[in-house]
């Protein structure tokens, strides 16, 4: 596949087609990997991207609280000796 180089601003870049980005998982960021003769873009996976301003909100709203009990009260820890 060939790409031409495009000016953005003082830079030049690629341009990738929504058909790349859709079929690779591209979102937001790529990992650019140097190698010798080759450059290459690597998708950077972030599942948990946002987690950290839901929690915020969870524990703001006082919805931080344990669904279930750590120990269940028929739970028998003699077994496990």
């Amino acid at each position: 596949m060939e790409l031409s180089i495009i000016k953005i601003g003082n830079s030049k870049g690629l341009r990738l087609s929504k058909s790349i980005l859709d079929k690779y998982r591209i979102k937001d960021k790529v990992e650019v990997i140097l190698e010798e003769g080759q450059i290459i873009l690597k998708p950077i996976d972030q599942p948990r991207k946002g987690w950290d301003k839901a929690f915020k909100k969870m524990h703001k709203n006082g919805e931080d609280q344990l669904l279930m009990d750590d120990i269940f009260e028929d739970e028998n820890f003699d077994q496990w000796d």
